[in-house]
């Protein structure tokens, strides 16, 4: 059964972080897909182990904070 899971991508220095919030998994790559490819697999892997409970899927939005520059 495949299921579908969010990932969230930003870049720290030369690398990109992908993170899976529904799991917690996270991982990295030298490019966008490389990252999201890494992450699939971990999660994958983290659900053979810690099979996954039945979660809502998460919604993300944007909001506006004042910063002082």
């Amino acid at each position: 059964m495949n299921r579908l899971f969010t990932a969230i991508v930003h870049k720290e220095g030369n690398l990109y972080v992908a993170e899976c919030p529904e799991v917690g998994t996270a991982s990295q790559g030298a490019a966008i897909e490389d990252a999201i490819n890494n992450l699939q697999e971990a999660t994958e892997l983290y659900l053979e182990e810690f099979p996954l409970k039945e979660t809502a899927h998460p919604f993300i939005t944007t909001f506006e904070v004042a910063v002082n520059a």
